[in-house]
């Protein structure tokens, strides 16, 4: 849905504009302003735009399938973001900021076993009807100071961020207001909108001294990224792409620098969770204080182009294989996929993974993906003096009375996203090993509420529309 038809449904003199409106018009402020800060970015929206075109043109199946799922119209619209926070207060605080957009915290993530020392959670909709209307996502990261090994620079980094402030005075206000009255005018959201997106600019200015910036890379380069400036600046974008090999092999040709490697799973017939690409990261001018109160100029590495291809969720059966798989390959070359040994990881993968299905009838008969449920016109002629339950759904689909479509994956893959961070920035901080183990208990106390549990989503929402086909067939 349009933002125009969002607003025209729901605007009224004094009411209240739906959190689908506030979240379209935030996440398509954020992209102008990426747009403005990263040119490059504006550039691999034209290229993703029409690879999708060409894929929807030549593929009815494709389209057809998108289009009773929903997702066709969502295509230009879908992004995602990347945050990484400080300290406890501020996850606290984003949490609120993004509840006013109807985005919630789904899933836990623990990126510390690959060398990354955060854990996340990823801020979306958990409406399938508000994901199809404004499909914009937050992957949002904590860092986790106990993982500092060096007492005195932990310090340092706690007395750093303690008096940060990273969100505007009128933005907080606008959150009170929300949670006082229950929403936000349309005149409300323009200016919520506008002074919640100051949180995510880049900042030119770093607050730290230059030795101080050095420490904090060599510790490792997100905790430098998260601790030397202002605010969380948005690092990307992503939008999605029906063909992510074809947007690889032809980002050169725009003399845009892609990464080695697409992170995930290979390329199938049946696509399978997400596959993710970027462009390296820029080499950006950043002002250091110095002790004389002058400024010190240097360079920062953090933003860079994202883009991904979503297939269909697994089960946790599913992702089990998955893994599996993934890391049998990843052993099988000493670890990460490297510039030098891409073409032999991906062969490797491609290899190991054809014990994996590829057809959608045979990952839903092996209960490892997630589906939509559809009735077909057949389902008309069906005799009604019997009431249909969930034993006959697959007697159901087996005559053609219902149909299935792939649900696909709102999530993430904290190994890809570690992947992607490693490969564009040229560090081996993907090789750390950190000894602290997963603290969910934590990040949701400092959260402020229990994140929704990844797979009892999906799981619901296939729920609800095998209910909806035998409430139709029952009717």
């Amino acid at each position: 849905m349009s933002s125009k038809s969002i607003v025209e449904e729901c605007h009224t003199v004094k009411a209240f504009v739906s959190p689908e409106y506030i979240r379209s018009r935030f996440s398509k402020v954020m992209s102008d302003m990426y747009k403005d800060e990263v040119p490059l970015y504006g550039e691999l929206l034209d290229l993703v735009h029409d690879i999708n075109e060409k894929v929807l043109s030549n593929s009815n199946e494709i389209k057809e399938q998108l289009s009773r799922t929903g997702e066709v119209s969502r295509l230009n619209m879908e992004r995602h973001g990347a945050i990484r926070l400080g300290k406890p207060e501020e996850l606290f605080t984003m949490r609120r900021l993004f509840k006013v957009m109807g985005m919630y915290p789904v899933g836990y993530y623990d990126l510390a076993t690959a060398g990354v020392p955060v854990h996340a959670t990823a801020f979306r909709a958990i409406d399938n009807t508000a994901l199809n209307q404004a499909p914009f996502r937050v992957f949002t990261s904590l860092l986790r100071l106990d993982l500092i090994d060096d007492d005195q620079l932990r310090s340092n980094v706690e007395s750093i961020l303690e008096n940060r402030q990273i969100f505007t005075e009128k933005a907080l206000k606008f959150i009170d207001k929300f949670e006082k009255e229950g929403g936000l005018t349309i005149e409300d959201t323009e200016t919520f909108v506008r002074e919640a997106s100051e949180t995510f600019r880049w900042h030119e200015s770093a607050t730290v001294d230059y030795n101080m910036y050095q420490t904090l890379l060599n510790q490792h380069r997100l905790i430098a990224d998260v601790v030397a400036f202002k605010g969380p600046h948005i690092n990307h974008l992503t939008p999605r792409t029906l063909d992510i090999d074809t947007v690889q092999a032809s980002m050169e040709a725009r003399n845009i620098p892609a990464k080695d490697t697409i992170e995930g799973p290979p390329a199938r017939k049946c696509p399978i969770l997400l596959r993710q690409t970027s462009f390296k990261a820029l080499t950006e001018k950043v002002a250091f204080k110095n002790s004389t109160g002058n400024e010190e100029m240097g360079e920062h590495k953090a933003r860079f182009g994202e883009i991904e291809q979503r297939g269909v969720a697994l089960t946790q059966k599913g992702q089990d294989l998955y893994n599996e798989l993934l890391s049998k390959t990843r052993r099988a070359i000493g670890g990460s996929p490297t510039a030098e040994n891409s073409t032999e990881y991906n062969k490797l993968l491609k290899d190991n993974f054809k014990v994996f299905p590829d057809n959608y009838d045979e990952l839903h008969s092996q209960e490892l993906a997630y589906f939509h449920y559809f009735i077909t016109e057949k389902a008309n002629s069906l005799p009604k003096d019997k009431l249909y339950t969930k034993l006959d759904v697959n007697q159901l689909l087996e005559k053609g009375y219902l149909i299935i479509e792939p649900m696909v994956y709102e999530d993430f893959l904290p190994v890809s996203a570690a992947g992607i961070f490693a490969s564009n920035l040229g560090t081996d901080d993907a090789k750390r090993k950190y000894e602290g183990t997963s603290n969910q208990s934590l990040f949701e106390k400092d959260l402020g509420e229990p994140v929704y549990r990844l797979m009892q989503w999906y799981e619901d929402m296939q729920e609800e529309t095998i209910e909806k086909c035998l409430a139709l067939i029952n009717a």
